[in-house]
């Protein structure tokens, strides 16, 4: 039996909302005016005045760009464009952190000069957003003269703006400094370890592992331990201001426990590559301060405006997606310098873990850094989206993994997905039905008068799924958890590939007469709108493949957006099928592999599953395809675990009634 809806779906399905409502007020809601933050919901809600603004970290050049840096480009990218589908104007900015003592040794250590070392690596994170179809509005770089001149602003501003006891101060900083990390320790902090990479035994970050050494310089401090309260109040106060959640726990504790003055200069004989104070060019401006100042330089900082007023451009920022090793600098320094200068803080942070490899962090000396360039190859550009969000974790360290990926295309992507969307449109030749006049049936009404004599009957199964799944999604996005919103697009897919096998349309198309007829188109028209809506939701993960889809369709493009993801919604949609060459059945797989093609590294990961599939399925179906889809409706109903146990019970009666068979038949000798 199927499960429950108790069972299959959770969240808000045991709300029993209308579709509609629940799609308006999950994914159209708009943030009321007001300094103060509250909001539970920070990825729906932005100001009407201005676009929702989104930033990734800028990327050090000190290295070429890893798996990492395309990950939190492309979760940026897709925030974006979830808000634009939902008819919200939106704007993202990535670019490059060039200075510090890493870039500069770096270079030295090539033997290059420092600028061109930066062109070049800033040009391969730029050609990496290109490949992956990021939509990034603006790059920046903290070479670049306008960000400069923020910085000089804003240091002047800390330096003279201030109370004595706010602003900066000078003094001598003695402490435990991680040139990797760019940044000092506390005591607290910092314990001797062994360096895996050479071996070697020295004191090491607690927190990061980088190797420290002890620094005694004269600096100039930013008072950072007279914005305590503050910090904590703001906290306080704004409990959802990170997520995921537990974040603001260790930010909290961090304040209460470690926090110290903050050195925010380097001498200039140490580090010479950097933004120099403006009024004394024996000082170099912090590298962090220097970087986590360009998400106002893009809105306008330094050029346009100076001090809090009613237009700061595009600031504050909406969402700062950030990774959990620079979350102290975003969730600590970030807020408590712009509330220094009357700044308002950015209105929310995502923080994302990392992604290793074999569950063993990536790094150059192991060998195991993923070359994002060679896995967009590999793989195509929408494959790799969809398979780093759907392995986006908030709480969790990610495995990056080639035969993981090629499982998810193959089982995902072609048996769920492109299954699905060929069983639907690509009907075959002596069972061919139209979506056109599905529609048109849809349109007169006839397909709801027929869906009404089916109330209760598997013809029906189909419709809480078509219902609930959407709005589930749109949840989890506005909540910026890209896992668990495909999860419900894949449940979807997964129970419309089971609702298929269980109606068997093409032995409906075999049967005369006007009510197999109306019954057939009931179950098309079911399947093309978990089609349809599936594709419009996905368009901001999979943009290209989703687009294809909606093609295939027949949706129109001005009927793409999110309040046409609700069941019934568009009745304008079709294609004709008679108008495929019927005496080319293999246009159908062609069209079909145009979205989902073969893939040697996928094909390799599933031989064995697919040997097991043929012996259990195939008295069921033969092609191999329909065979895997309904495993993994197995897989939804029973668990991996169990479903995988139940595929070997097959197998086994599936040969042991082969091989009674082969003993009963008498061989020719015996004749």
């Amino acid at each position: 039996m199927r499960p429950s809806s108790s069972q299959a779906l959770s969240g808000l399905r045991r709300a029993r909302l209308n579709i509609s409502d629940r799609l308006q007020s999950v994914c159209s809601r708009s943030r009321p005016g007001g300094a103060r933050w509250r909001s539970t919901n920070p990825a729906a809600l932005s100001s009407s005045k201005k676009p929702y603004y989104i930033t990734t970290p800028i990327f050090y050049v000190n290295d070429a760009p890893h798996i990492g840096h395309f990950y939190t480009m492309v979760l940026g990218d897709v925030l974006k464009r979830w808000q634009q589908l939902k008819g919200n104007k939106a704007f993202l900015l990535t670019g490059t952190d060039e200075h510090g003592s890493k870039v500069q040794r770096a270079a030295e250590k090539k033997g290059v000069n420092i600028k061109e070392f930066c062109d070049t690596n800033s040009n391969k994170f730029r050609d990496l957003a290109a490949a992956g179809g990021i939509l990034n509005d603006a790059f920046m770089r903290t070479t670049d003269p306008q960000h400069k001149e923020a910085v000089s602003e804003f240091w002047l501003q800390l330096k003279h703006a201030l109370p004595e006891h706010l602003g900066l101060y000078k003094g001598t900083h003695k402490g435990w400094y991680a040139v990797s990390d760019e940044c000092f320790y506390p005591e607290s902090m910092v314990r001797m370890g062994i360096l895996p990479q050479t071996g070697k035994k020295t004191m090491v970050s607690v927190e990061t592992g980088s190797e420290v050494e002890w620094v005694e310089e004269e600096t100039w401090f930013f008072p950072l331990t007279k914005y305590k309260n503050r910090l904590l109040k703001f906290y306080d106060e704004n409990p959802h201001w990170i997520t995921p959640g537990h974040r603001l726990n260790e930010v909290r504790q961090w304040v209460k426990d470690n926090l110290q003055d903050l050195s925010i200069t380097r001498p200039a004989s140490r580090l010479s590559w950097g933004i120099p104070d403006p009024e004394d060019d024996s000082q170099t401006i912090y590298v962090w301060v220097d970087a986590l100042v360009n998400y106002i330089t893009q809105a306008g900082y330094g050029s346009k405006w100076h001090s809090r007023s009613k237009d700061m451009g595009i600031w504050p920022a909406d969402m700062q997606i950030v990774g959990k090793d620079i979350l102290r600098f975003h969730a600590i320094y970030w807020p408590a310098l712009l509330m220094a200068l009357g700044l308002p803080p950015p209105r929310h942070l995502l923080c994302h873990n990392h992604w290793t490899m074999s569950n063993q962090k990536m790094s150059k000396s192991v060998g195991n850094v993923v070359n994002p360039f060679f896995a967009l190859q590999r793989w195509d550009v929408d494959t790799l989206r969809y398979y780093l969000m759907r392995n986006a974790g908030l709480s969790r360290d990610m495995s990056y993994s080639n035969q993981q990926i090629g499982v998810v295309y193959t089982k995902e992507l072609q048996a769920n997905m492109g299954n699905l969307l060929y069983r639907i449109t690509r009907s075959k030749l002596k069972e061919r039905w139209s979506l056109v006049e599905v529609m048109r049936d849809f349109r007169d009404g006839k397909i709801h008068a027929m869906a009404k004599t089916y109330t209760g009957t598997k013809y029906r199964s189909l419709d809480e799924y078509l219902t609930d799944c959407p709005a589930e999604y749109c949840e989890r996005l506005d909540h910026c958890h890209t896992s668990g919103a495909l999860l419900e697009l894949f449940r979807l897919l997964t129970e419309t590939n089971r609702y298929i096998s269980d109606t068997a349309p093409w032995k409906l198309a075999k049967e005369a007469g006007p009510k197999s007829r109306m019954l057939l188109h009931l179950v098309i028209y079911n399947a093309a709108e978990a089609l349809r809506i599936t594709a419009i939701l996905l368009q901001p993960i999979m943009p290209t493949k989703a687009g294809l889809m909606l093609d295939e369709l027949g949706v129109a493009p001005d009927r793409r957006t999110i309040e046409y993801a609700v069941f019934g919604k568009d009745s304008l949609y079709g294609v004709d099928l008679s108008m495929d060459d019927p005496s080319d059945p293999s246009g159908r797989m062609n069209k079909w592999k145009s979205i989902f093609p073969p893939m040697p590294d996928a094909e390799g990961c599933n031989k064995k599953l697919m040997k097991r599939l043929k012996i259990a399925f195939s008295d069921i179906t033969t092609n191999p395809r329909n065979q895997l889809a309904d495993y993994m409706v197995m897989e939804l109903r029973f668990g991996r675990q169990q479903a995988a146990e139940m595929l070997e019970q097959m197998v086994a009666v599936k040969q042991a009634a082969a091989q009674q068979t082969a003993d009963e038949t008498p061989n020719e000798t015996a004749k």
